[in-house]
């Protein structure tokens, strides 16, 4: 990547951003977090970003070597991760993510709750993994090029938990009618850009691209 620091720093910014939506996230947090005291829900949000944070490194770290092992290619896993992102999209339409909190409350802890489906696969999911992949690819980049793209990521989720906090505080205006229509906007979303996942993991294993 021949770009100067600052430009490399925008770019690497700008593309994580762009794949990790911390705006399209929050209509989860709210569904998730919906039966929780603001401090809770912060921890929700807290710990969200921690596990996503883990996941992402990991594969930063040893994503490539963990995918060759298993022979994996890179579009079978980009398949993958839409499928289930896709699936979550019709559960968030239907209004199910909001349903299966209720159901339990008393059994789901904050860090399932974080985990599940915050952390995987709403942030870190194939897409936001693919991405730091490729970003961090070990065949061109160095370890302090892929040390920058880590600091950039923590920096990308901390953006996740400025939009959790806001999140929560304006859920007291929308009620929980506001919530579900729209979690139910941004399943569609989160199907439509699953799809597109879908069609581009088929485009190239069958070499269309």
């Amino acid at each position: 990547m021949n770009l100067s620091f600052p430009n490399e720093f925008l770019y690497e910014f700008a593309t994580l951003i762009v794949v990790l939506d911390p705006l399209a996230t929050v209509p989860v947090f709210l569904a998730v977090t919906h039966d929780l005291n603001r401090k809770d829900a912060f921890r929700v949000a807290l710990y969200t970003v921690v596990i996503s944070f883990l996941i992402l490194l990991f594969f930063i770290i040893f994503g490539q070597y963990f995918l060759n092992a298993l022979n994996i290619p890179m579009a079978s896993f980009q398949l993958a991760g839409s499928i289930i992102l896709f699936l979550l999209g019709l559960e968030m339409i239907r209004g199910r993510i909001v349903d299966e909190n209720s159901t339990n409350d008393g059994s789901r802890s904050l860090i399932q709750r974080a985990a599940y489906p915050l952390a995987i696969p709403v942030i870190a999911g194939a897409g936001g993994i693919l991405t730091v992949v490729m970003l961090t690819n070990n065949a061109t980049r160095t370890v302090v090029e892929q040390v920058q793209t880590t600091v950039i990521l923590a920096l990308c989720l901390s953006v996740h938990l400025i939009s959790f906090s806001i999140g929560h505080a304006i859920k007291k205006y929308l009620g929980k009618t506001g919530i579900e229509t729209i979690g139910r906007i941004f399943g569609l979303i989160l199907a439509s850009i699953a799809v597109s996942g879908i069609i581009t993991a088929i485009k190239i294993s069958f070499g269309l691209i």
